[in-house]
């Protein structure tokens, strides 16, 4: 009997190299730095049983008061510098109940967009600001009356840092045209500005700490209709708990500066995501009602 050939593992149909690059996307993998595949752990072992062999000759030949060589692969060089005890907590991230502090606080100082965004270019209570690309904070009219919030930003939208430039955007896009509208009569964003890991759905405390931004961004643009794409942006804003098949299509209302003596009460509708669209192309009938409402209430007198 011949023993398997450890080497040459047998190869992958087309199924499994597809579900294999769709676990890779998943797990946050979506660069490749080499053309092929590279085992670098391989790549040190070898190295190491290399150098070993020379290393032990040059001990014999200097003798037992010889100076220490060069570490062995995966040897630390020296110690790092020991660092005090403020030097570590400025480096740590702020816990999750200060990060959201400090977001209200920093949030109800802006006055302007301008003001926000460079607030979230400054922010740093939100661990998805390491793992993104860039701050992804929001594309069209900022003046326009009609306001589109998602969930978070994908790999499109984080290399470019706009909202929306993928598929799913391009989706967007066309639904808008239907009803005669484009980016330059919208104001668009996500509750979340910056990428998840893998286009994971956000947690609760990075929604928690995000949400005054966003919150923010709403009064700011000061629109007279928001409209929430997808369960999350939904359920964040709108504070409502079921599904996004149960409150598509139904009307409610979203108070700007609920805590403000200037606040004022806006129409807000939710609707399924142009991703979701994507996945589910026969629930496309329900998202074209939904277009003819926003369309009525465009058309209709305030």
């Amino acid at each position: 009997m011949v023993p398997p050939d450890d080497t040459h593992p047998p190869s992958m149909t087309d199924a499994e190299l597809v579900s294999l690059l769709r676990w890779y996307v998943d797990m946050g993998i979506d660069l490749a730095i080499d053309e092929e595949a590279h085992d670098r752990f391989a790549d040190s072992l070898a190295a190491n049983s290399k150098s070993r062999p020379a290393r032990q000759s040059q001990a014999a030949e200097a003798g037992p008061q010889s100076a220490p060589d060069a570490p062995l692969a995966f040897e630390p060089t020296k110690k790092p510098p020991l660092r005090n005890l403020a030097q570590v907590e400025a480096a740590a991230p702020p816990p999750p109940d200060q990060a959201a502090v400090s977001a209200r606080e920093l949030a109800q100082a802006a006055m302007t967009l301008d003001d926000l965004r460079a607030a979230l270019e400054n922010f740093d209570g939100c661990a998805l600001k390491r793992s993104a690309s860039r701050l992804v904070f929001a594309d069209g009219n900022p003046l326009a009356k009609i306001m589109l919030v998602g969930e978070a930003p994908g790999a499109d939208e984080d290399k470019q840092g706009v909202p929306f430039v993928g598929r799913a955007g391009q989706l967007l896009d066309r639904m808008l045209e239907s009803i005669g509208l484009d980016r330059t009569s919208v104001y668009i964003a996500n509750v979340i500005p910056w990428r998840p890991p893998g286009n994971r759905t956000p947690t609760v405390q990075e929604t928690a700490i995000c949400l005054p931004f966003i919150q923010r961004q709403i009064a700011l643009c000061n629109p007279d209709i928001l409209v929430c794409l997808g369960a999350s942006s939904a359920q964040t804003l709108l504070n409502i708990r079921e599904g996004i098949m149960r409150a598509r299509g139904r009307w409610g209302d979203y108070v700007i500066d609920r805590d403000r003596p200037e606040a004022r009460a806006i129409k807000a509708i939710a609707m399924l995501h142009p991703a979701y669209l994507l996945r589910q192309p026969a629930h496309k009938k329900f998202a074209w009602r939904d277009l003819i409402e926003l369309r009525k209430a465009i058309g209709s007198p305030k």
